[in-house]
């Protein structure tokens, strides 16, 4: 990730929305699930929310990787802080693209994970409170 930089706050002034995927509220289950810190996004986020920049918070539901219910209420404690969340989306992970991890000759780092459904999605807005 990058930054701040002078020329992206001035990109962001102009900005009236920002989609924000956050992949891991924990930040060592981030390093583990996508190799990085989540540190800079939540900072990112948090910089949106002083500069009331409206934001889209996005998560991808991944079962068994960031569908726990305590990491759940902390991502939901995390939003809450923010002022200009609009909306929360949970994205409902699906291994389509799997199929192109094999054809390159790469390994599939989710291979057994299954697909999240319909009850995981409804369960991870009960307890992020949204509809």
């Amino acid at each position: 990730m990058v930054a701040l930089t002078d020329d992206i706050k001035k990109v962001l002034s102009l900005t009236d929305l920002v989609l924000l995927d956050i992949k891991h509220i924990d930040d060592e289950k981030c390093k583990e699930l996508v190799g990085f810190s989540n540190k800079l996004e939540l900072t990112f986020a948090r910089y949106l929310s002083d500069h009331d920049i409206p934001i889209w918070i996005r998560q991808v539901l991944v079962p068994g990787y960031t569908d726990d219910e305590q990491d759940l209420l902390k991502l939901k404690d995390f939003i809450a802080s923010l002022k200009t969340v609009k909306k929360i989306e949970l994205l409902s992970y699906h291994d389509m693209g799997k199929f192109k991890w094999k054809k390159l000759g790469l390994d599939y780092a989710l291979e057994n994970v299954r697909n999240a459904n319909f009850e995981d999605v409804e369960k991870a807005k009960k307890i992020l409170d949204i509809r």
